[in-house]
């Protein structure tokens, strides 16, 4: 069968400086810092882009305060001074929130201790964010009642920031980035390994759609396959020295619990850090931390109960949560870097989510190992350093690939929005003004959806009941996400499947409607797939 005229062709027959492998955050960032800087890039992912350890977060962009117990001071504050730049990078999208952390009788700290811990951090912040505060029993009470005080001695307030929308929407908003700075990108192409020749890299990819096989030149690979790393170097006989140990965290999405825009935090039964996080009209509640050997996992009924069980001692709930309040679940693996020799059996809780990059200069090969989303910037402009080093040409070094465009054009997107009365459309299930949705998750492209609504008013009307998404962003799903199954923009480009019960999106009307702008002729051939997979939620 021939090869379909789009990115699938292009990636066989053009020569690449790059090819990323692997379509997660660290490679994301990688693609868009290399592209926009002049680079010449492919980027592939055997999945959908995001649909792995990118899109099971907690959705926070934290400065890893937990790592203060350990002492790694350099990590907290590289890590600090990174989620800053990414809330001032991009302001509509992360936003500093306030974390209330209750401490029980028997916690192997007091609260004040750890209170002052948390000036520590504020400062090693460079105090960017509001400062932090003591609260005792009855404070912590009074500003959130739900939480069960009879066991507490006291508390404390401080800042870090979270993901106003959707960890995969995020990633594949630099997705975005790198195809529009020239990047030829699709996902579901599978690698099968590479070889590496006098004149680069020559990878065997498998279509996994079309079923087609074919060959992808670059000069440099870019392994950021997160917890495949490893097996895909094993592909091509690319030694490393570092390698990856997992752990499992799952999050699970009920009901909202409070109304207040804070993430309540605690110290769950393993000693672990434990959230309760606003989502929207939901609420998360985890983490589970449990060594796996392999990336592979799933939700089990332990997972489940365990967090269940914590929230339940932890919070004053008129009934207690069960199973059937669970909307939907996160489930994925800590990709977490150690040196492939290591013999360090100390406890895995306490190793951190650094990112590492390493590199074979002379075959140039990079594989990066660990990371998460608050270090994604540092991530892409480590990458672009390395691959210059390696002698890649990199003809517009200074450019600034990332961050939302200017406010210029933010005002003039949010003026066009007041003329049409944008803000004014009822929506029972909207959270915010319909016009700063639209521009968080779109960007400059939301203008075209102002044009749409114009020239058809029932592009602004919501097309799944109990979701806050509209016709337009379908079309503008379908004309620039590259959507190629329907779990790709129910659970990725958007979070209908996180936040809406599985029977109300099997039974909405506008389900296939949906199907029909995304894929046209393919529609009943994708909407049946999807409702066989068993993927909703």
């Amino acid at each position: 069968m021939p090869l379909p005229p789009n990115n699938i062709r292009q990636l066989a027959e053009r020569d690449f400086d790059v090819l990323v492998v692997g379509g997660g955050i660290n490679g994301a960032s990688a693609a868009a810092a290399l592209s926009g800087k002049g680079a010449s890039v492919a980027l592939i992912d055997r999945g959908d882009f995001a649909s792995s350890t990118s899109m099971h977060s907690s959705n926070l962009v934290w400065g890893g305060i937990k790592y203060m117990e350990s002492h790694d001071f350099a990590l907290v504050r590289k890590l600090c001074r990174s989620r800053n730049h990414l809330i001032k990078s991009y302001p509509s999208t992360v936003q500093e929130i306030r974390f209330l952390t209750t401490i029980t009788q028997g916690f192997r700290y007091h609260p004040r201790y750890l209170w002052l811990g948390t000036w520590l951090y504020w400062l090693i912040g460079n105090a960017f964010t509001r400062i932090p505060h003591y609260l005792t029993a009855k404070e912590i009470s009074r500003r959130e009642s739900i939480i069960d005080t009879s066991r507490a001695v006291g508390g404390f307030e401080y800042s870090d920031a979270y993901l106003h929308d959707n960890d995969a929407r995020f990633v594949f908003n630099f997705v975005r980035s790198a195809l529009d700075f020239g990047a030829v990108s699709a996902n579901y192409v599978e690698s099968l390994g590479a070889e590496h020749n006098a004149e680069g890299w020559v990878t065997r990819v498998r279509d996994r759609i079309g079923g087609d096989t074919f060959d992808i030149h670059s000069r440099v690979v870019i392994n950021a396959t997160g917890p495949w790393v490893d097996r895909l170097n094993r592909l091509s006989a690319q030694p490393t020295e570092y390698q990856h140990v997992f752990s499992k965290g799952i999050h699970l999405i009920v009901p909202r619990l409070t109304d207040s825009q804070r993430v309540l935090a605690f110290f769950a039964d393993d000693g672990r850090l434990f959230f309760v996080i606003p989502m929207g009209p939901r609420t998360c509640i985890g983490t589970t931390d449990t060594r796996v050997d392999d990336p592979d996992v799933g939700v089990t009924r332990e997972d489940i109960q365990f967090v269940l069980d914590n929230i339940n001692k932890r919070l004053c709930l008129d009934t207690p949560l069960c199973e059937s309040d669970i909307i939907a679940t996160r489930c994925g693996v800590r990709p977490l870097a150690v040196k492939a020799s290591s013999t360090d059996d100390r406890d895995f809780l306490q190793l951190s989510r650094k990112h590492v990059i390493d590199v074979d200069r002379q075959r140039r090969h990079l594989s990066i190992f660990g990371g998460k989303l608050t270090d994604c910037l540092n991530v892409g402009e480590e990458v672009v350093d390395e691959v210059q080093r390696l002698g890649i040409e990199i003809p517009y070094a200074g450019y600034c690939w990332y961050g939302e465009p200017p406010t210029s054009v933010k005002e003039t997107f949010m003026h066009q929005a007041r003329l049409m009365g944008l803000d004014e459309r009822a929506d029972d299930h909207a959270t915010e003004p319909l016009s700063l949705r639209l521009w968080r998750r779109y960007g400059a492209a939301a203008m075209e959806m102002l044009e749409d609504i114009r020239q058809d008013p029932r592009q602004g009307d919501v097309l799944i009941a109990g979701t806050e998404y509209l016709r337009c962003e379908l079309r503008q799903a379908q004309r620039r996400e590259m959507v190629t199954r329907l779990e790709d923009f129910l659970r990725r480009r958007s979070k209908i499947s996180l936040v809406v019960p599985e029977e109300t999106i099997r039974d909405s009307p506008g389900l296939r409607e949906a199907c029909d702008i995304l894929f046209g002729d393919e529609a009943e051939v994708r909407l049946r797939e999807y409702l066989d997979s068993g993927e909703v939620g």
